[in-house]
């Protein structure tokens, strides 16, 4: 990318709130470099709600100035790290419907991690700030699991459920992205700025708003969508009824991708959330496994899950009745048997012997009686 096409996109970015569809336009038709001189100089009418208030403010070497000391880098539509599979969910009718439901002009990377590969295999963690033990013991569980099977996590570097879904990835060698709803200069929240820097070593810390930009209540649910179009499936781990966590599965289930919760108890407020999701069709899921299927490959299906077994799984029908009629005390005779399982006396020792051999009854003097189980 030249210096004089760097520095359009950096003026792009900022001069119009995004998502802005007419600007996207406008650069589609005459690329980014003659877009920025035209909006610069106020040659595009319909721009001019969009971008009046800001046309005449040129930040773009200073944010890219910033940019470069934090080592990291711009990825547009003309990249081939640009995830352009993922981002055409938003040509969908439903989402082409609300204003903010666009692809981004241009994002703003700090990290190692290719966005286009991460977008390939990851699922995206969210839930409440206000977690509970129980939320982050799953979260960091689901997190660790999804590690184990090459998929990356994706949230937005909050406190409770983020913050915990990207600190069980990072713990576990895997690649995390946090999607910021203010500028990469301006760590939001700033407890987490350690937390931010860690994500951007080994994985990925994005935005679409230029360095120094304040996050907003509408930047952070703009950013919402990023989160959930980068992901295979959203999973909410906790959530309130009214939340930024709900507003993610919203914008999952509009862009097509699948919407799953995590169930809690019954009393708790930052489960009704999930209880709500898992009402309108959100897929209930408890393990990694599960959720590795959702975003995995063609065919990867996961594990079988493990029941308890007892002895007297795989008795036949036969079996069943006659064990069903022997008594934990004192011996019946075959006879005493028949009558008690409704089955004719010719045809109960068959089933008698089958389940004497099994050391489920135990046998005397032509009585029978059950086994004490182990």
């Amino acid at each position: 990318m030249t210096d004089d096409v760097r520095l359009a996109w950096a003026y792009l970015s900022r001069v119009a709130e995004p998502p802005c569809a007419e600007l996207a336009a406008l650069v589609a038709q005459v690329g980014p470099v003659e877009a920025a001189d035209m909006v610069r100089c106020g040659g595009v009418e319909e721009l001019a709600p969009h971008t009046g208030a800001r046309r005449h403010i040129d930040c773009a070497a200073r944010d890219l100035e910033v940019l470069d000391r934090l080592g990291g880098r711009l990825i547009t539509a003309d990249d081939d790290e640009w995830p352009t599979l993922s981002f055409t969910a938003f040509g969908g009718e439903q989402v082409l419907r609300r204003r903010e439901g666009r692809s981004p002009l241009v994002l703003w990377a700090v990290g190692p991690a290719q966005l286009d590969e991460v977008a390939e295999r990851a699922a995206a963690i969210v839930g409440t700030r206000a977690a509970t033990a129980y939320g982050e013991h799953v979260t960091a569980d689901l997190a660790v699991g999804l590690v184990e099977r090459d998929v990356a996590v994706v949230s937005g570097g909050a406190f409770g459920i983020d913050g915990a879904a990207h600190r069980a990835t990072l713990a576990s060698d895997g690649v995390t992205v946090a999607v910021l709803a203010g500028g990469l200069a301006r760590p939001y929240p700033s407890g987490h700025t350690t937390l931010l820097r860690r994500i951007a070593e080994t994985g990925l810390v994005i935005s679409e708003y230029p360095p120094g930009v304040h996050p907003g209540r509408l930047r952070f649910l703009t950013r919402n969508r990023l989160v959930a179009v980068l992901a295979g499936a959203t999973v909410v781990v906790e959530a309130g009824l009214r939340s930024g966590a709900a507003n993610t599965a919203a914008w999952a289930r509009m862009l097509g991708r699948v919407v799953c919760a995590v169930p809690g108890p019954v009393t708790s407020s930052v489960s009704a959330g999930c209880h709500k999701l898992l009402r309108d069709g959100a897929q209930l899921v408890s393990r990694a496994e599960d959720i590795a299927e959702l975003v995995g490959r063609v065919g990867e299906l996961a594990p079988e899950e493990q029941h308890p077994t007892s002895p007297l799984d795989g008795l036949g029908e036969a079996e069943q009745r006659v064990y069903d009629a022997l008594p934990a005390r004192g011996f019946r005779t075959a006879d005493e048997i028949a009558v008690a399982s409704g089955m004719p006396a010719q045809r109960i020792l068959g089933p008698l012997a089958m389940l004497e051999v099994a050391g489920l009854v135990v046998q005397q003097d032509g009585r029978w009686k059950l086994s004490k189980l182990p």
